[in-house]
C-alpha cells in the first residue's frame, strides 16, 4: 500500500518557509487567546505555526481548524499528533478534510509520542518504529480523496537514524525536536538532499546567563528525563554527567538556546546551514502560558530579513 513520496518535500519547503514559530503556549489558552497568537504570528510574516498535541492538549485536527480559520495564509502543522490519538484512517481522512478546506494551508506532523504518554492512553509502547510502518500503511489505504492534485503533506517526529530513513521513504520529511545543531546535520545526512526538515528551536530572548538558564531548565529537565530525548543526545556524544539531574550547562546550551535578538537569529542560521529547510522557534519566559508575542516582534525583524 505504501506510496512513492520522491521530491515532495522541496513543495513542502516552499510553503513553510524557512522560520515559523512552534507553541505550547497554546495549550493553556482558550479559542480566543489561540486565535489571536495564530494572527499574530501571520501578521509578523512567520512561514508556518506549531502547535502539539500532548495529553493535555487541544485535539489535533480541531486546534488545526480552530487556527486555520482565524488566519489567511499561514501554515498550520501539528508538531505532533500522536498515532495512538486515532487510528490511521481518522488520522489521514482528518488530514485531506483539513486540505479540502484550507488548500496548501496544513502540514499533518505525526509522530509515535513517548512510553509514559501511550502508557496514559492505555496501549503499549513497543516496537515504535515497525508501529509507525504498519500504521502510514493504514493512512494510504484510506479512501478519502481531497479535491486537487497534490495530496496532502506529512512528516514525520525523527529523532534516531530508524525513524529518518522512514519520514525519507514514506512521508514529506522529518520534525525533529529539542534537538542541537549536530543533530540537525546527521538528520540531513540521513533524509539525503529532497526530503523536507523542520526543526524545533527553543530560545530564551534574556541575555542574563543566569536567568536564561533557569527558565531553559525548568522546560528542559522534563525533555531530559524521557528516553527517546536522552538515547538521542547519548548518540551523539553526551555523557551521563551532562544528562543526569538538571542538565550540565553545556548541554542546556545546545538544546536551548538564549541571549539577544543576534543570538538567538545566530542558532537559527546554524540549523539551516546544517542543513534544515525550516527551523520553528519556541520561545520561553518565567511564565509557560505567555507565548511571548512580545519577544517574537523582537525577533522578527533579524529572522525574517
Amino acid at each position: 500500500m505504501s506510496q512513492s513520496w520522491q521530491g515532495s518535500g522541496r513543495a513542502v519547503a516552499a510553503a513553510i518557509g524557512r522560520v515559523g514559530v512552534w507553541s505550547f503556549a497554546l495549550d493553556e489558552q482558550p479559542v480566543a487567546g489561540e486565535r489571536t497568537i495564530a494572527r499574530t504570528v501571520e501578521e509578523l510574516g512567520f512561514g508556518a505555526l506549531w502547535f502539539p498535541e500532548s495529553l493535555g492538549s487541544k485535539e489535533a485536527f480541531s486546534r488545526a481548524g480552530i487556527l486555520l480559520s482565524a488566519t489567511e495564509r499561514i501554515v498550520v502543522a501539528s508538531g505532533i499528533a500522536s498515532v495512538w490519538a486515532r487510528d490511521a484512517f481518522a488520522m489521514a481522512n482528518g488530514t485531506r478534510a483539513l486540505w479540502d478546506a484550507y488548500p496548501e494551508r496544513f502540514v499533518l506532523g505525526i509522530g509515535i509520542s513517548h512510553a509514559p504518554s501511550v502508557a496514559t492512553r492505555g496501549h503499549a509502547y513497543e516496537r515504535p518504529l515497525a508501529h509507525m510502518r504498519a500504521y502510514l500503511d493504514g493512512m494510504d489505504a484510506a479512501r478519502y480523496d481531497a479535491p486537487g492534485e497534490r495530496r496532502p503533506p506529512r512528516v514525520l517526529a525523527g529523532l534516531g537514524d530508524g525513524m529518518l530513513h522512514l519520514a525519507a521513504e514514506r512521508a514529506d520529511g522529518a520534525h525533529s525536536y529539542f534537538v542541537p545543531v549536530e543533530h540537525t546535520a546527521r538528520a540531513r545526512e540521513v533524509l539525503g538532499p529532497e526530503p523536507v526538515l523542520a526543526v524545533e528551536q527553543t530560545a530564551v530572548l534574556d541575555s542574563d546567563p543566569a536567568k536564561a538558564r533557569e527558565t531553559a531548565r525548568a522546560f528542559a529537565v522534563h525533555y531530559l528525563e524521557l528516553p527517546n530525548y536522552a538515547n538521542n543526545l547519548r548518540r551523539l556524544g553526551w555523557g551521563e554527567d551532562d544528562l543526569a539531574g538538571l542538565g550540565s550547562d553545556r548541554v542546556i546550551d545546545a538544546v536551548i538556546a538564549w541571549g539577544d535578538e543576534e543570538a538567538i537569529a545566530g542558532r537559527v542560521r546554524e540549523h539551516l546551514d546544517a542543513g534544515a529547510d525550516h527551523v520553528c522557534l519556541q520561545l520561553l519566559g518565567p511564565d509557560s502560558s505567555d507565548p511571548r508575542l512580545d519577544d517574537l516582534r523582537r525577533l522578527a525583524p533579524v529572522l525574517l530579513n
